[in-house]
């Protein structure tokens, strides 16, 4: 069992839903990224997904994008992400994920991918670029590593092709709550709540949604209809506008506070 299976485990036993900030890895530098994620678990969050920068990002709305292009004018390196893994591991720290362009795991060969991974201590990735039709072979070697592989589902997604992301997939499903870019939006789609409904009947997978998710308010809505939140734009925004260590990390947390509570409440 990995180490997000164990988790959702636990979080089904007490009744509680998990909280998933997303991390620029290296914005604004690699020291910053480290001391959020060391203050994520006090704050309430669950298990963090750390993204990996990338030159031509998918589906990242304009928050996103701008970090990782800071991230990668300040010298960042894919290896900072496994050094870091490894600079945590040992703690008591939260599951970890990336979220990684399938071009950067193609780049360095699949199985070398899946071993650095592992080795610093990331249970999973997110690959919003990999189709689930060349998926079997990365699915097949993550399954052997007790590494998941987590895939997105969009509300444009036909229903039968839901069922087969669901099905190579493991950990849980990345359910994108709007049509279009990451965000933070002020409204979510009425039919929404239906689309997880549907799809919860699909599969046994936990279905942690994303995209839009700005406010406490916002979370509170979707907290009763999924098993996690995933929550990226509104924690980016907040560590581009702080400036130095001490006082980003404080936002960042002071946020995550207030989303774990909107969320309990809501629970």
């Amino acid at each position: 069992m990995s180490a997000i299976d164990q988790l959702f485990s636990e979080l089904r036993q007490s009744k509680k839903k998990a909280l998933m900030p997303f991390v620029t890895a290296g914005d604004p530098n690699i020291e910053t990224t480290e001391a959020i994620l060391r203050a994520l678990g006090d704050a309430g969050a669950d298990l963090c997904e750390l993204g990996i920068p990338y030159s031509d990002p998918v589906a990242d709305g304009p928050v996103i994008q701008s970090s990782y292009q800071r991230a990668l004018e300040s010298g960042f390196k894919l290896q900072q992400v496994f050094d870091l893994g490894k600079r945590l591991t040992g703690d008591a720290m939260l599951p970890r994920v990336t979220m990684v362009s399938y071009s950067i795991i193609h780049r360095i060969g699949m199985e070398t991918y899946i071993k650095k991974a592992v080795e610093a201590g990331y249970s999973g990735a997110i690959v919003p670029d990999l189709l689930v039709e060349e998926s079997a072979e990365f699915a097949k070697l993550c399954k052997a590593s007790d590494f998941s592989l987590i895939q997105l589902v969009t509300p444009t997604t036909p229903r039968e092709r839901q069922v087969r992301i669901a099905e190579s997939s493991t950990g849980f499903l990345y359910y994108v709550s709007v049509t279009g870019i990451t965000g933070e939006r002020t409204a979510l789609p009425t039919d929404l709540v239906d689309n997880v409904s549907w799809l919860r009947g699909q599969t046994d997978l936990p279905i942690c949604i994303g995209f839009g998710i700005s406010s406490p308010d916002t979370a509170a809505q979707l907290a009763p209809v999924a098993d996690g939140l995933i929550v990226g734009s509104a924690i980016v925004r907040r560590i581009a506008s702080a400036s130095g260590k001490e006082n980003v990390v404080r936002s960042v947390t002071e946020f995550v506070g207030q989303l774990r509570k909107a969320i309990d409440d809501a629970t």
